[in-house]
């Protein structure tokens, strides 16, 4: 991907993760059913009551795990970035119509279908459109390119988008203490190895959304993730979400990364913000809509 291609894709993806007003939606239909596969998932996470539970269980199926050398970190390199529609956090869905795949609290479905109302009413924010982060879980479903740096004691995972870098830590510690916790934008995450699989917990997140047409978390979310290459081109994600206030069962989904081609070391990860050109100020109205009156986009690479 070269200069003018890095530009066009830049322009293409501003206007979808949240610097322009959504059209607005048809009737709502119901979801895909799961494939066979992905049901098997599905259950496996509701036998456990919460997402520490499951990952103690993925603990004990690799025997506590394995420590990982400079020789044996397996090879993450390159510049990637996520496949599929950056609209649905679950990956199977692609009808823009569709409701999620999520299993939502009473409380949690009125405040989504309450969204999706005022979209089609042309009242639409995304707070991404002030440059706040994504935050996770609402990470796993972020475009742009990514990459990633694997050490034997930590794990860093790296989207260039607010320039959110995810630490995972591999060495054995346990989350930040209670008295000591409090709501980040990524959340704490610890993992362990099972052979060339990443299994990572990730709890202590803010609330937030997990894509503009989609339902909103609590600030109890977990997330159960196992990251593992599954090709020489591709890193596919497996990720149970639990959230007592707002889903009734776990929330399962799988998403992929894929690597670039970058023969001529040309891409590179670079920070940037929607903040960074002081004529870029995107109001939210009293209405509670995206005002874009004084937007423009400045392409840096030209």
């Amino acid at each position: 991907m070269k200069k003018n291609e890095r530009s066009s894709q830049v322009l293409a993806l501003i206007a979808l993760c949240g610097l322009v007003a959504l059209p607005a939606l048809a009737e709502r239909v119901a979801p895909p059913p799961p494939s066979p596969e992905k049901q098997a998932r599905i259950d496996l996470g509701k036998q456990f009551e919460t997402a520490w539970d499951l990952y103690q269980h993925f603990l004990a199926e690799a025997n506590g795990g394995q420590e990982l050398s400079w020789e044996t970190v397996p090879d993450w390199g390159g510049v990637w970035t996520l496949e599929g529609n950056i609209f649905f956090f679950d990956q199977d869905q692609a009808n823009m119509n569709a409701l999620p795949t999520a299993k939502l609290t009473p409380e949690y479905e009125k405040r989504l279908l309450d969204k999706l109302d005022r979209i089609d009413r042309g009242i639409e924010y995304d707070p991404l459109s002030a440059g706040e982060p994504a935050g996770m879980p609402r990470w796993l479903a972020e475009p742009f390119l990514r990459d990633f740096a694997v050490t034997p004691k930590q794990t860093w995972l790296i989207n260039e988008m607010m320039n959110e870098v995810r630490r995972v830590y591999t060495d054995g510690r346990g989350h930040t203490a209670p008295e000591d916790a409090y709501p980040l934008w990524e959340g704490d995450s610890i993992g362990f190895w099972d052979d060339d699989k990443l299994v990572i917990h990730t709890s202590q997140m803010r609330s937030g959304q997990y894509q503009r047409i989609q339902p909103h978390y609590s600030e109890q979310v977990e997330v159960v993730e196992i990251w593992q290459k599954t090709d020489d081109t591709t890193l596919t994600v497996d990720a149970w979400i639990y959230d007592a206030p707002a889903l009734v069962e776990p929330w399962y989904t799988r998403r992929f990364y894929k690597k670039l081609t970058n023969d001529d070391n040309y891409l590179r990860i670079q920070y940037w913000d929607f903040r960074e050109n002081q004529n870029n100020e995107v109001i939210k109205t009293d209405e509670g809509t995206s005002d874009f009156a004084d937007f423009t986009f400045t392409d840096k690479d030209n």
